[in-house]
């Protein structure tokens, strides 16, 4: 196991101030290295499997992300693979399991102090099925969320119990099965623990409570000591119930010399009951499915936005050519898009939606459309945007289609806060205005979405719609893997001015974009050889333009080191240099919290004016963290001068970086890397490509349950200004349209929070796991000052059916099987068992999941159903799952090993023996 606990993506493993389970007295056993421990496992052991069933050996040539996830995805990905999406994954969980402790941090439930055991158990359930029901849906980010939450809990269990103290080494499974009851717990007037004056004793736990086997959990009271007579308190100098008798404390958060054994135990156990749960949503949601939850897939999404307005046909005509290019060149190889969007708009309607894996699917929806309706200049081209943003997983390209300007201009501020939320690059490709006839809308333009763009890192391209078709080869550009940016800056006012850049050996595929007219330029390479915009084909590079548009595309035996470009412009323009490169970098601007548990979380909106903002951020190499030298983190102004605002830089381990920078710019600033890559001993820099800037403002919310069909869900937010006090208008929106009540204006007093309630509802007929992502934006009277948090919320129906479906093995057919395995080849066994769900919600799907031989199974509307098992003799274990159509999963399991003895046959299997198993050991 010692590989997999160093292994690189341990986000904030080695942080002193992350949450329970904390690394004091000498352990390093934290949430994080838990959940990192248990999800990389799992990972392991669905990439295993994929890699099986589909012919071919997963075989990682060491255990970076990018070589994890290279090897998952197989033979097709032999270029350049970032596994910068997979690490995401990871840090979005491990953010929300540490938030646990700041949203919840006086909540008995949610870490099962204070004996709350049904209520805790609750939360697990709801978690489990809100997370299993966004699978579905394929809303990965919400599961993602949500599963990162349940885990905290989940572990907390084996910290803050006696579970250890009882002896049991083993998962108790009850926790995530609502079909078994929680048994012998002690009641409010049973003592627990005996008295401790020093606070650290090795057991305090009364004898009759271990011998009865009393389940029973320490209470906490971070603002008062009461607690009922006899019971176990926490313990910690936070804990205000340990100095009342029964003083001391039963927490195995940390590793003591009073407490080691209990400490490793409840550490082994909390690892094997994330194993457990994270198996059984695995189930639920299939291999595949899962992978995708976790970030693994060959490349970026690809999305398009299409304006379907009667003047569009020739658009509508390029983009679907573009969709066709993409799907048939890319096809099978690592740049093969893992998933395509398509959202249409027109006026006044937009979407819906259409989201697949499956290229021939997307072939035939972007065949359907078709160009109509419209009459006025304006359409609705952020709603559908929004949409996109919504439900794009992030980092993705979005690509918008549209000849005229946005009728729902309204919705800007919005869009900015979810460019910056899901960090998306949005480019558009402009060929209007058309000669309709423009309706007044506010001061609503092209320069809008030039904006939107450039917020996001993309490009606002304006052509004639002859010229279109030249326009789209940057996004085959862009629809590619591990795509990095090098440089981007912007020049409102245009001037002459040079702009250095560094390329590493890594690049490849280099591009350089710039947008703007009336501009020269004079591209310069390290040895001083030179190419200008005259040149189409020179020493350097092929130039392309088309309309404002100029893509410069180096040669490929460019050098590396630093390059310039000098632009002359009377006019604005941007620049951007991209290519492709598995060293990348990922981050956050955080906060840091206080309590019991203190950690840093995740600033959904803007950082805070006034005071250093600090960013978590974690660097991705060829060959892992260790192939890298961080030399310089930064911020930079996109619009301004070049000189980078540098931050102080403590390193937290595992390629992590904690960076503070003291002096943030005035104005959108972009973050900056420079560094060494070990491999090639080049230096490289890498650039964010989301703008941010800070505010005085500030927002508060937390979400902490799910929405139910047809009911009401109370959202309370709190709203503080640094600046100036006054009247701040409030403008909330959510991606669904769903009904929402919430004031339009808030009084503020500088310094002081003041406190409102959102309402939110959602139709009774909202599918179940559909997610909701829901803005809410406060801004000063004269709009000088804004700042907004963005929310995703799970709709989840009641759940009434816990029940996992049943099996009952009536046949196996082995006799024939010689007991010498190196005779096998000639001879197969046969299975035949019956599936049934009884009262519940009915079987949705039967699938294989150990076993080379084939499954069939009769019709999954019938009440029982049958299933029957064919394999070679060489095979000798099968197991299947059956799921339910609410994610109750159950297995079947047999083996014909000679020493497998009786049949086993059981959907509750435990699986914790297997699941401890090394996940490089090479064995299922």
């Amino acid at each position: 196991m010692a590989s997999l606990m160093d292994f690189a993506l341990l986000a904030l493993a080695l942080s002193a101030p992350t949450v329970a389970f904390a690394p004091i007295g000498g352990g390093a056993s934290t949430h994080v290295s838990i959940t990192g421990t248990a999800l990389l496992q799992k990972v392991t052991e669905t990439c295993r499997a994929v890699a099986e069933a589909a012919g071919h050996e997963f075989n990682p040539t060491g255990s970076s992300p990018a070589e994890i996830v290279q090897a998952c995805l197989g033979p097709t990905a032999t270029g350049d693979v970032s596994g910068a999406k997979f690490h995401s994954a990871l840090q979005e969980i491990y953010v929300q399991n540490g938030l646990v402790d700041r949203d919840f941090v006086g909540s008995a439930p949610h870490h099962f102090d204070s004996e709350a055991f049904l209520e805790g158990r609750g939360l697990i359930m709801e978690g489990m099925l809100a997370i299993k029901a966004n699978v579905r849906e394929e809303n990965f980010k919400a599961a993602r969320e949500t599963l990162g939450r349940v885990l905290h809990t989940l572990q907390d269990f084996y910290s803050h119990s006696n579970w250890a103290e009882l002896g049991y080494t083993e998962p108790y499974i009850n926790l995530i099965r609502p079909d078994l009851p929680l048994e012998n717990l002690a009641d409010v007037n049973t003592p627990t623990c005996s008295d401790c004056a020093s606070g650290t004793c090795p057991n305090q736990i009364l004898p009759n409570i271990l011998k009865e086997k009393k389940l029973t959990s320490g209470y906490m009271g971070i603002f008062s000591s009461a607690k009922p007579q006899g019971k176990c308190s926490h313990g910690g100098a936070a804990d205000l119930t340990s100095t009342a008798a029964p003083r001391g404390g039963i927490s195995k958060d940390e590793r003591r010399s009073d407490n080691v054994a209990h400490h490793e135990a409840a550490v082994k156990t909390a690892t094997a009951a994330s194993l457990q749960l994270l198996e059984d949503i695995r189930s639920a949601a299939g291999d595949q499915n899962f992978l995708r939850m976790m970030g693994i897939a060959r490349s970026s999404v690809v999305c398009f936005v299409i304006d379907t307005t009667g003047s569009m046909s020739d658009d509508i005509e390029e983009a679907r050519s573009v969709v066709y290019e993409i799907i048939d060149s890319k096809k099978g190889t690592q740049d093969e898009p893992s998933e395509y969007i398509l959202v249409p708009f027109n006026d006044p309607d937009f979407g819906p939606m259409i989201r697949t894996t499956d290229p021939g699917k997307m072939k035939t929806e972007i065949s359907k459309l078709k160009a109509s309706g419209g009459g006025d200049i304006p359409e609705m081209c952020l709603s559908g945007l929004q949409l996109a943003l919504t439900g794009a997983p992030s980092s993705s390209h979005i690509y918008v289609f549209t000849d005229a300007i946005a009728k729902d201009i309204a919705l800007k501020d919005t869009i900015v806060a979810l460019i910056r939320s899901t960090k998306s690059t949005v480019s558009f490709f402009m060929t209007g205005p058309s000669k309709r006839r423009r309706r007044s809308v506010f001061s609503a333009s092209f320069g809008d979405y030039r904006d939107l763009a450039l917020a996001s890192g993309g490009q606002a391209i304006q052509v004639s719609k002859a010229q279109l078709p030249q326009a789209t080869d940057v996004i085959l550009d862009t629809s590619t893997s591990a795509l990095v940016t090098v440089l981007q800056r912007a020049r409102n006012a245009g001037k002459e001015e040079t702009f250095p850049f560094m390329l590493d050996e890594s690049l490849k595929n280099i591009t350089i974009y710039i947008t703007g007219t009336s501009i020269t330029f004079t591209l310069t390479n390290p040895k001083g050889v030179s190419q200008n915009q005259n040149e189409a084909n020179g020493k350097l590079g092929t130039i392309q333009t088309v309309g404002n548009l100029r893509r410069i595309r180096l040669n490929s035996d460019r050098q590396s080191g630093t390059w310039q470009i000098n632009i002359k412009s009377t006019q604005p323009y941007t620049l951007k240099v991209t290519g492709q490169s598995t060293i990348t970098f990922i981050y956050d601007f955080v906060e840091k919290f206080t309590g019991p548990h203190p950690g840093y979380a995740v600033l959904s909106g803007r950082p805070q004016a006034g005071q250093p903002a600090t960013l978590m951020l974690s660097v991705i190499g060829r060959k892992g963290p260790s192939s890298i030298t961080v030399k310089e983190i930064g911020l930079v102004i996109v619009s301004g001068s070049q000189n980078i605002t540098n931050g102080t830089m403590t390193t937290m381990g595992n390629g992590d970086t904690l960076v503070t920078v003291d002096a943030v710019p005035e104005g959108e600033f972009v973050v900056v890397l420079k560094g060494t890559d070990k491999v090639s001993n080049s230096e490289f820099q890498r650039q964010s490509t989301t703008q941010m800037s800070v505010s005085k403002v500030n927002i508060q919310a937390v979400v902490d349950s799910s929405v139910e069909p047809g009911k009401n869900l109370q959202l309370p937010f709190s709203v503080m200004t640094q600046g100036a006090g006054g009247t701040y208008t409030i403008n909330a929106r959510n991606d669904r349209n769903f009904a929402m009540t919430y004031p339009n204006r808030l009084t503020l007093t500088t310094g002081q929070y003041a406190n409102a309630t959102l309402v939110i509802t959602a139709p009774a007929n909202t599918v179940s796991g559909t997610d909701v992502t829901l803005t809410i934006e406060a801004k000063s009277s004269t709009g000088a000052d804004s700042n907004y948090v963005v929310l995703r919320l799970s709709v989840v129906t009641k759940i009434t059916d816990f029940y996992q479906p049943q099996c009952e093995v009536y046949g196996v057919l082995a006799d024939d099987c010689p007991k010498d395995l190196s005779q096998c080849g000639p001879f197969h066994w046969e299975l035949s068992a019956n599936l049934t769900d009884g009262n519940g919600t009915g079987i949705e799907s039967i699938a294989l999941r150990q076993g080379n031989g084939t499954l069939t199974h009769s019709s999954l509307q019938a009440p029982i159903i049958q299933a029957q098992y064919n394999a070679s003799c060489c095979s000798q274990i099968v197991e299947f799952i059956a799921v339910d159509k609410v994610g109750n999963v159950g297995k079947c399991y047999h083996s014909i090993a000679p020493t497998g003895g009786s049949p086993v046959l059981s959907l509750s299997l435990p699986l914790w023996f297997c699941l401890l198993l090394s996940a490089f050991t090479g064995r299922p």
